[in-house]
């Protein structure tokens, strides 16, 4: 099962990747590490990732728009997978046989409804800071409790107040840590980013 936040990491090699895993290990509520396959050698890194950490971290893929691509990173030991779009019925099937958990991407209520009601197990919203950050209480009022993640300018200063909009999960690239710390390795750097993004969040969830 995900956890609240999911760590989005796109153009990242390796080692810094490895070096993200670390930190994340310390985290309560960053479990998730997503790897886009726009990522050069993306299968490889999912695949040694998953190995070395895949018992303490939920390791995935994102940017995954096509049945071949499911199947690829299913392969390669990713337990989630995120498309920017809507994932076909195909798709959506193939991660219910193989206990993947699929998270395809929709923008409008439509979208959602089909996606969520044809087996999607969270309904990603992208670009969610095309929208108010409430859009998820609002689209929930009239449709129900569908699980939402929102995934597009989310960052520390924002992340309580897209969560109290009504958001089950949030992804995040560029608001959780800082692309020059990741590229230094820079683990102190890191952990520091992590507490205050974490700060917000464990805001909300003690608010409950």
């Amino acid at each position: 099962m995900l956890s609240p936040i999911t760590m989005i990491l796109r153009g990242y090699n390796q080692n810094e990747v490895a070096c993200v895993a670390e930190v994340l290990l310390n985290s309560t509520y960053v479990k998730n590490m997503e790897i886009t396959m726009n990522t050069e050698n993306a299968l490889e890194i999912i695949e040694f990732i998953s190995n070395e950490y895949g018992e303490k971290l939920n390791v995935g893929a994102g940017t995954v728009q096509t049945f071949s691509e499911l199947e690829a990173v299913v392969k390669a030991g990713a337990t989630f997978a995120l498309s920017p779009r809507m994932m076909t019925p195909e798709m959506l099937a193939y991660c219910k046989r193989h206990n993947i958990l699929s998270i395809p991407g929709a923008f409008t209520a439509s979208e959602i409804a089909d996606s969520y009601y044809q087996g999607g197990d969270v309904i990603k919203i992208f670009p969610a800071n095309e929208v108010s950050i409430s859009y998820a209480n609002k689209v929930k009022e009239p449709m129900g409790n569908i699980p939402l993640m929102a995934v597009g300018g989310i960052n520390a200063s924002n992340v309580f107040e897209a969560l109290e909009g009504g958001y089950d999960y949030i992804g995040t690239a560029g608001g959780l840590f800082r692309k020059v710390d990741i590229k230094n390795k820079d683990k102190n750097a890191m952990m520091e980013s992590l507490k205050i993004f974490e700060t917000e969040v464990a805001r909300f969830f003690n608010k409950k």
